[in-house]
């Protein structure tokens, strides 16, 4: 600076304030044009003290803008600028040693300061005024200001990193930087809230309001984790104008920025009390309410439910300009609700800081999801088909869901359309209907359902408040949805609640039947009877045995014990149980449901078809191509004998007489091969484990022996299972040790070839069986089960056995049942409810997890069709069969043609010899005839003989 320029300051610095008032006109303009050609930092900083001290009084408010402000102000935030980047430059030398570069680096901090301190000269300045200023008057002001305090800012929380260890040499100076800082803001902040800009306003000065808020977003983002004060008071500055200006703004503001800021703000703040909590806990200081660290933990929450409720007061008054960012707000939502209860995720905190925890963040998000409820981008992105989450939100975005449920009816028309019907037409953005939506997520939450996660349940009046599972507690809150919903929207939860039962998850079908049988039942009768024959119609439907099938025989099963006598006739009136067709529907229904006239009529009805069926299977000759017929007859008869309580009732009598004759003309070697037979077997072991003690000794004896070759070879579960119920059973009876007779109807026209003795003999014999032909069997069978490794089987298996052996009088079989020691091990462990292996919460978690992915892979092969089809031989395929006369199997082989005929003859003759040895206590002597008969039957066998030989 020129020694003339030097003069005029030395001269200045010692004018009183009326001579400063005096020559401002003159002088000021000399100065400000000093300021802006000095280049040293001292000149500066003392020309810019001279201004503010001396004449920046004497202005008045309508010149502070163009004859200060717009002159010396940029250039005190470009010499601001330069010193942070001086100290940058020079900061790395730095050291207690480097005493220069310490006082150099020192000096640069107090410059700092006293140029900070210059302008909260200003900012007082115009405090003085009464009148508010115009934002056009203080242009500059706010501008250079807010840079400063950002770049101050960013150098105090970048400084252990700019100081590398040596902050200690500066500590004080950086610390009183801070504070003048801190000081300035606050008093801009109070400044601009005095601005005030009406709806005329230029268009320069709402962009001014515009870049003011978003440099103090900057700062926002900045200071968050220097003060709580200074950001939460920031932020509410921000707010306000944000507020304040709304309608000249709305329009330019960067929402988004604004927005995520606070999202990111606000998660922030809640993990940070999560930590802290988690640290309480392990320190043991949740009791001390007066800790440094309970009360930060109180000031961190404070903060979280600033920013929660700060978000909600912003998505309220400008959420059309924030369609775009509807993901952010659903993101938000699933990671602050995957920190409670129930999630799988979520730290276990002590109580009374969960509680706090709980008021910071979970009750806002109510309030959240309240004002996100009307945005069509919001109910597209949650309602999506396709929406992909990571495993630990799949149950956050359920329980999202059903808050959404929950606050849906006090929402008015167009918004409950929005959720309630999905997209309807093609241009829309696809969207699931929200019940719809909660099913699908239900059925992706597979782990939380299988631990099972627990939330509360419905407060009962004079009962305790207990957890529920999560099924229990969606169940509870979509029935009341149901009741809620007004009519025009039933057609709709119809359409979802037929999906979700034919989907393939059996709990989501299972959670869709409940709601359905509440709709049902909290309607009308008719609605109730409109609905049963809905299900019946789509039961009807389904030709295969599918899980379709199942889950819609479940649904109708329940359904029907909701119906009106009257409606029941209805019911049997539209599928008359005497058509074939109609079986699949009678086969689903439990028939105590059924009112007394309309159970006879369909028991009668049944009785009748399955003994035609037989009929016609006999007449025509026992072809394997007609064995399904036989089959679909057995599922509705099975039904039929379930609900028998007498074995005297006419429907027992004609059952056993039924089964009988199937039993007989099973064939221990065709099941192996043949599918069809396969399910015949499981059908009739299912029926006779319920008839069981009306079965005759040598019935159990042939159900044995099929059930011995089915296990000894690889088959499906479910003919085991239907084994294990028919073992199960025989506890029950009695086998004498002595010779069991067989009354003479049992063989009529069953046996292979019309059973050979009859045909040649005209007698009527009595045959044995043994006691050691059914026990020692039975106990092998229950070994070879129990041992097995499949665990569902072996659980069966030892349910079973254990059923058995608390009613059975045969002891042996359970002793020989249990030769093998670790099958006697396991047995004994079951029975007295012994865990060998107690497997920890993480393990088991993971293994969950684990197993997910393969029920998910399933579930997916099946809705795509594969594996669902039955695995039976399809009729066309076996139609011109030609089986043995006496049991119903397609040809594998002459060899197997040739053994059943010889086995079939040597039993038949064996009885014969029994007969006429006396040993069978048949008191009448041989007949006449018997020996002119025996005759004819060694021509016969010569015969034969003879003919093999020929050929």
């Amino acid at each position: 600076m020129s020694q003339t320029n030097t003069s005029l300051l030395d001269e200045v610095v010692q004018w009183s304030q009326e001579t400063c008032r005096q020559k401002l006109k003159s002088v000021l303009p000399k100065l400000t044009s000093l300021h802006n050609t000095s280049e040293s930092w001292d000149d500066h900083i003392r020309i810019l003290k001279i201004i503010t001290d001396m004449f920046l009084p004497h202005i008045g408010l309508s010149e502070l803008e163009d004859e200060c402000f717009s002159k010396i102000l940029p250039k005190a935030v470009t010499m601001f600028e330069s010193m942070i980047k001086e100290i940058l430059d020079q900061v790395g030398g730095l050291s207690s040693q480097n005493t220069e570069l310490c006082a150099l680096l020192r000096n640069v901090l107090q410059a700092m300061v006293q140029i900070i301190d210059a302008l909260s000269s200003c900012v007082r300045h115009i405090g003085t005024f009464e009148e508010a200023p115009n934002l056009d008057a203080i242009r500059s002001l706010p501008t250079c200001i807010l840079k400063v305090l950002k770049e101050t800012f960013q150098h105090c929380k970048e400084s252990e990193v700019v100081y590398c260890g040596r902050m200690s040499l500066v500590a004080d100076l950086l610390q009183g930087l801070f504070k003048e800082a801190y000081s300035l803001q606050k008093g801009l902040l109070e400044l601009l809230d005095r601005v005030s800009l009406d709806s005329s306003a230029p268009e320069e000065e709402v962009f001014d309001i515009v870049a003011m808020i978003h440099n103090v977003l900057d700062i926002c983002s900045i200071i968050s984790n220097l003060d709580i004060a200074l950001h939460a008071n920031t932020w509410k500055f921000l707010i306000k104008q944000s507020l304040k200006y709304q309608s000249l703004v709305e329009e330019h503001l960067h929402h988004g920025d604004i927005s995520n800021s606070l999202c990111d703000n606000m998660l922030v703040s809640f993990n940070n009390c999560v930590e802290l909590a988690e640290q309480i806990k392990h320190a043991g200081l949740q009791e001390a309410t007066q800790s440094p660290e309970y009360k930060l933990f109180q000031k961190t929450a404070k903060m979280c439910r600033f920013f929660a409720n700060t978000l909600v007061h912003y998505i309220k008054e400008f959420k059309f300009f924030l369609t775009k960012y509807c993901n952010c707000y659903h993101q938000l939502y699933l990671q602050i609700i995957s920190n409670f209860p129930p999630s799988l995720c979520a730290p276990t905190l002590p109580s009374a800081l969960s509680v706090e925890l709980n008021a910071a963040a979970l009750v806002p998000m109510d309030a959240l999801l309240l004002q996100l409820l009307p945005l069509r981008p919001f109910a597209e992105f949650v309602l999506q088909n396709d929406l992909r989450l990571a495993a630990d939100h799949e149950l956050p975005h359920c329980l999202l869901l059903l808050s959404v449920l929950g606050q849906l009816p006090s929402q008015p028309e167009e918004v409950l359309q929005l959720w309630y019907t999905g997209s309807q037409f093609s241009e829309e953005t696809p969207r699931l209907p929200l019940h719809q939506a909660l099913f699908t997520s239900f059925r992706r939450c597979y782990t939380e359902r299988r631990v099972p996660v627990l939330l509360p349940g419905v407060m009962m009046k004079g009962q305790a408040q207990v957890p529920v599972t999560l099924h229990n507690h969606m169940c509870v809150q979509l029935c009341a949805s149901v009741a809620a919903l007004p009519p025009v929207y039933f057609p709709v939860l119809e359409r979802c609640l037929v999906d979700t039962v034919l989907q393939p998850d059996t709990q989501t079908a299972l959670l869709a039947t409940d709601v359905w049988c509440f709709t049902a039942r909290y309607g009308t009768a008719e609605l109730c009877l409109h609905h049963v024959l809905l299900v019946a119609q789509l039961v009807k439907s389904c030709t295969t045995e599918c899980y379709q099938s199942a889950h819609l025989g479940l649904l109708l099963k329940r359904m029907v014990f909701l119906m009106t006598p009257d409606h029941q006739m209805e019911l049997v009136a539209h599928f008359p149980p005497s058509e074939v067709e109609n079986l699949p529907v009678w086969r689903r229904v439990l028939l105590r449901a059924l009112s007394q006239g309309a159970r006879h009529r369909v028991e009668a009805d049944i009785i009748d078809l399955t003994q035609g069926a037989l009929t016609d299977w006999q007449n025509g000759g026992y072809k394997l191509g007609q064995v399904d017929k036989v089959n679909m007859v057995l599922f509705p008869l099975l039904a039929v004998v379930r609900v028998q309580s007498s074995p005297e009732e006419q429907c027992v009598l004609s059952a056993m007489r039924i089964i009988t004759q199937l039993w007989l003309r099973m064939c221990p070697d065709q099941v192996q091969t043949h599918p069809v037979l396969q399910c015949t077997l499981q059908l009739l072991l299912s029926i006779s484990a319920i008839l069981v003690k009306n079965i005759e000794p040598q019935v159990i004896c042939q159900a044995l022996l099929c059930v011995d070759n089915v296990v000894s070879q690889k088959c499906a579960d479910q003919l085991l299972l239907a084994a294990l119920e028919f073992l199960s059973s025989l506890g029950k009876i009695f086998v004498p040790s002595d010779s069991q007779v067989i009354r003479p109807d049992y063989f009529m026209g069953i046996l292979p070839f019309k059973f050979i003795c009859c045909h040649i003999f005209s007698f009527t014999p009595t045959c044995f069986v043994p006691q050691n032909e059914i026990l020692p069997r039975l106990s092998s069978l229950f070994a070879v089960l129990l041992a097995d490794r499949a665990w569902l089987l072996q659980q069966h298996a030892l349910e079973a056995f254990s059923q058995f052996a608390e009613i059975t009088n045969h002891e042996e079989v359970i002793s020989q049942s249990l030769s093998v020691e670790g099958t006697k091990t396991r047995v004994v462990n079951y029975l007295s409810k012994t865990v060998n292996a107690q497997e920890d919460v993480e393990s088991r978690l993971q293994r969950l997890k684990l197993e997910t992915a393969v029920i998910e892979q399933h579930n997916e092969r099946l809705e795509m069709n594969t594996g669902n089809a039955p695995n039976t031989l399809s009729v066309e395929a076996v139609a011109d069969s030609e089986p043995s006369p006496k049991r119903s199997r397609q040809e594998t082989s002459a060899e197997d043609e040739y053994s059943r005929y010889i086995q079939t003859a040597a039993s038949a003759l064996k009885a014969l010899q029994a007969l006429t040895e006396g040993t069978a206590n048949v008191p009448a002597p041989p007949p006449q005839w018997l020996e002119p008969r025996l005759q004819e039957l060694q021509t016969l066998i010569a015969h034969i003989s003879t003919a093999r030989r020929t050929t």
